[in-house]
């Protein structure tokens, strides 16, 4: 096997920095150490220890501690393979994105662990630090990223007959199972929301005067808020980033002072009273009341009867579902079309059952082709659960099966293109493992790496 080649003196000095430890005492009394070296770069552990840290404080589970952290330590020599590629193509890191995903990172930390203090706590670093440490591995994964979509994007995209006789040779057991599939026409109404608007304000602004007169928030968000979760805590949402609420919440909340009342909050959720707690830096912790806009009987009744009617209408022959559905449906996205569903992320007219609104499903699951069914209740898309009141029409199932090159030519096509991109990923590593110098301490040489080339004979 090649090995680069080193000048003596240097093959000396990375031999023997790979087994001296460094002087600074890690936790449990084990001193950091350097624990594999790749070209002229090494890996410590307690860089690998840092990556356990976050993995936990993001809530990963760990049930092998010796299997994650061999796991952490080959994703970390594979990383050290494309970044060194990354630089010799000259790729630029993309900072913009690097800062959003840094603040996500930062915002999901905080969140999980309790606030600035926890983490700082957590992690034996300030919190500028730990942003300066992530922004740098965050760096060096959009050029990674980067890579290894360079890497891909120059294969081919596969032929129909380069598909087909990867299918007959592919072992069937391996191909995706295609859950079962609906084909769906709906007809929808809203039910007029300006009363029940009106009246959620109303009692909104009473509840914020019961306030200022003397109740406790708390007392109230636990007897009237629809957030029932929060609603247990007296309608505390807990420290967390401004970042993980509506921008209209979030906004709202950081202007107020520790124990005053916003107004009344429109949200996607609803409408809601804020109260504030206690702010640091992005971070608060509020109180809130949130109500949802519940519609009337006459109104439900209304939509109802006026949907009875069109499907009554249908059944006659009077009109046609396709007709009905551009003369009365009032969703904007399916109206035009004879109100056929579309799923607006791939554009297919298929949905499988987790794709659709349990409210649909479970009037779908007992339907036949071209059934109609009678009107129910059930949510949009277009707001965050939104009451609509709706009719659907069965228009086609195709039954969970294995993929199969006829019936599903682009699942199988991609399911082949994946294949040959994961091959070109392996045979990258597979080649530069052959071309770089690579040791890997004692403690790590047992590890069960997927691939066999990161332990070489010692030369």
């Amino acid at each position: 096997m090649f090995l680069r080649r080193f000048s003596a003196v240097a093959a000396a000095i990375l031999v023997l920095s790979l087994s001296a430890a460094k002087a600074q005492v890690y936790k449990n009394g084990l001193i950091d150490k350097t624990v594999a070296l790749i070209g002229n770069e090494s890996i410590l552990l307690s860089q690998i220890e840092e990556q356990v840290q976050l993995l936990i404080a993001n809530g990963g589970a760990i049930t092998d501690e010796k299997k994650m952290r061999c796991n952490i330590l080959e994703q970390t020599l594979q990383q050290k393979l494309f970044l060194n590629q990354a630089k010799l193509d000259s790729l630029q890191v993309s900072s913009d994105m690097v800062e959003v995903e840094l603040q996500e990172r930062v915002d999901g930390v905080l969140y999980r662990l309790g606030g600035q203090t926890q983490v700082e706590a957590y992690f034996r670093k300030p919190l500028f630090r730990l942003k300066e440490d992530w922004r740098a591995v965050l760096s060096d994964q959009n050029l990674i990223q980067q890579e290894q979509r360079q890497i891909i994007t120059g294969l081919t995209t596969l032929t129909p007959s380069e598909v087909r006789r990867f299918y007959k040779k592919v072992d069937k057991d391996t191909l995706p199972i295609i859950s079962t599939q609906y084909r769906i026409s709906h007809i929808v109404l809203y039910p007029s929301k300006e009363d029940a608007i009106m009246e959620v304000k109303e009692k909104l602004l009473e509840f914020r005067q019961r306030v200022i007169n003397g109740e406790r928030f708390s007392s109230l968000a636990a007897l009237y808020s629809d957030d029932k979760e929060t609603a247990m805590r007296g309608g505390e949402l807990g420290m967390a980033p401004k970042a993980m609420f509506w921008p209209a919440f979030s906004d709202a909340a950081v202007s107020l002072k520790e124990g005053q009342i916003s107004q009344i909050v429109e949200t996607p959720d609803g409408y809601h009273l804020i109260q504030m707690i206690e702010k640091n830096g992005d971070m608060f912790n509020a109180r809130h009341i949130l109500l949802k806009p519940k519609y009337t009987d006459a109104e439900r009744t209304k939509c109802m009867v006026r949907l009875d009617s069109i499907r009554n209408a249908i059944l006659i022959d009077s009109t046609t579902f396709e007709k009905a559905a551009r003369m009365f449906s009032q969703d904007p996205k399916s109206y035009l079309n004879g109100g056929q569903m579309v799923d607006e992320n791939t554009g297919s007219t298929f949905f499988e059952k987790d794709m659709l609104k349990p409210s649909d499903y479970a009037v779908l699951k007992d339907m036949k082709i071209g059934d109609i069914s009678a009107p129910f209740e059930s949510q949009d898309n277009e707001g965050k659960g939104q009451t609509i009141f709706k009719i659907i029409r069965l228009e086609e199932i195709i039954p969970s099966h294995t993929a199969d090159v006829d019936k599903d030519f682009v699942v199988i096509q991609n399911f082949a293109q994946g294949i040959r991109q994961q091959q070109a990923i392996k045979d990258f590593i597979e080649e530069k493992q052959k071309t770089t110098f690579i040791r890997i301490d004692e403690m790590f040489r047992d590890c069960p790496f997927e691939s066999k080339g990161w332990v070489k004979e010692n030369k």
